[in-house]
């Protein structure tokens, strides 16, 4: 076949969308869409016939370009088109909070209210009981001050935002004084001293970085200071000889100087969970300290969605409410929908660990874990002889810039195949239809239980079947 001959036999764009199939798909997806496919496939195969040399011509099979063949590649571009590029993913890393995979999953009845609330109309910002216009603020106040013990609340975009809020609203214009050990990054190079110098606020370090003791806040106080302030160091941790002041040693100085004392716990623990080795200050034990605002995220530990939650005395609350930058960093109605019922769970501790997931997780016992990878690894041993596979102890960890020295012992299932290499057994699982998400280590392929839900271990297993 010569080139010109190949070109000449290309379909005309009207011919491939008379095809049946392509019918099918202008129907569903929309005649946009797929003549927009249809195009992009006609001028690939135009340029590749171009390029092509006398023995790739004669190799060209002519029923390739006929029109029922070019609308079959042409179905293939409209799929690809409309595949999500935001889908699920199965954890089995046993990093409990791990970022790049989306942090906490939401609670079964928080997914189900952000359908509800998402399918129509709701009350965001209208008192149905007054019949006039009502505050987004008030969804959640009620709840999360019993829950917190604290005056008022208020949530916007995630915890930076918090931290820019708070600032702005009450040191913008002054200093705030904070530990030197306190300024950390708080990950993707966003660090506490840049997001203090946005707000207006001029940060005053005291201390140093492994001491800082309440005597140097004490004498850092002049005519410029507006608040003093402490910073949870979440995702990292000074060992050996050390010294910090507590909250309690804050609030103390900050009566004496009629100033307010922030807290940015960042992690957002609603509850006590040392007896799981998780020794990381909780919101509760924090505001009974006596401190004037706390912020928290409400995506690590307290496993809800992306947001920052505000809480503290009602002056500092209503008057960052009422702050031009609150419209900028406010949250929508999936937010508040999936918060909500999130919140809900803590009014019962058992509740919160039962239905969280992630303190679920957190809080599982070896038992369970044990029971749930001997039956991975039995459904992955029948699939292939070719397979190792083994149940082993491993260490798991909460992530998310969270408790970076806790390690919870965990199991897991140890894979290794005879006929492929680990790494290409990882890369092979990342394209299962569900992609399968795994860590290796000492050249075996590590599943790890304790993020993996019960419903998923048949789905891991059946990815194996699939690359078998």
């Amino acid at each position: 076949m010569k080139k010109n001959e190949a070109l000449r036999a290309l379909p005309k764009i009207d011919e491939v969308l008379k095809q049946h199939l392509i019918s099918d798909f202008i129907g569903e997806k929309g005649k946009t869409v797929v003549t927009e496919a249809a195009r992009r496939v006609v001028e690939s195969r135009r340029k590749a016939i171009l390029l092509m040399d006398q023995d790739e011509l004669d190799a060209l099979d002519p029923e390739s370009l006929t029109p029922e063949a070019v609308a079959d590649q042409v179905a293939e571009a409209v799929r690809a088109m409309d595949k999500n590029h935001l889908y699920p993913v199965i954890n089995c890393t046993g990093t409990i909070l791990h970022t790049n995979l989306g942090r906490a999953p939401l609670c079964r009845d928080a997914v189900e209210n952000v359908a509800r609330v998402a399918e129509g109309y709701s009350n965001l910002e209208y008192d149905v009981k007054e019949g006039r216009r009502g505050s987004r603020h008030s969804i959640i106040q009620d709840l999360l001050c019993e829950i917190t013990g604290t005056e008022d609340v208020m949530m916007v975009n995630n915890n930076a935002s918090a931290t820019m809020l708070v600032l702005s609203s009450m040191a913008a214009g002054g200093e705030a004084v904070v530990s030197r050990g306190e300024l950390v990054e708080i990950g993707g190079a966003f660090r506490i001293p840049d997001i203090m110098e946005q707000s207006g606020a001029v940060l005053h370090e005291v201390g140093t970085t492994n001491k800082t003791k309440p005597s140097n806040y004490e004498n850092a106080i002049n005519e410029e200071t507006k608040v003093l302030m402490k910073v949870h160091t979440s995702n990292y941790k000074i060992m050996g000889f050390t010294e910090e002041a507590s909250l309690e040693d804050l609030v103390k100085i900050g009566r004496e100087h009629d100033l307010p004392v922030i807290f940015d716990m960042g992690n957002g623990l609603m509850l006590d969970l040392s007896q799981y080795g998780l020794d990381e200050p909780n919101v509760p034990a924090a505001m009974a300290t006596g401190i004037d605002v706390i912020l928290f995220s409400g995506d690590k530990l307290l496993g809800g969605p992306q947001a920052g939650i505000i809480a503290g005395k009602r002056k500092y609350i209503e008057k960052m409410k009422k702050h031009p930058l609150a419209r900028a960093l406010r949250v929508d109605k999936m937010t508040f929908a999936a918060m909500e019922e999130t919140l809900k769970k803590y009014r019962d501790r058992e509740t919160a660990l039962r239905d969280i997931p992630i303190l679920h997780m957190i809080s599982q016992s070896p038992e369970e874990m044990k029971g749930r990878a001997a039956m991975l690894a039995h459904m992955i041993s029948e699939i292939s002889p070719e397979l190792e596979v083994e149940v082993t102890d491993v260490e798991d960890q909460i992530g998310g810039g969270s408790a970076p020295m806790v390690f919870l012992p965990g199991s897991a299932v140890a894979v290794r195949s005879r006929s492929m290499t680990t790494d290409a057994m990882e890369r092979a699982l990342r394209k299962n239809s569900v992609p399968v998400i795994a860590r290796i280590k000492d050249d075996r392929l590590l599943l790890c239980v304790r993020t993996m839900e019960n419903g998923e271990v048949e789905k891991v297993a059946c990815a194996f079947e699939n690359i078998r």
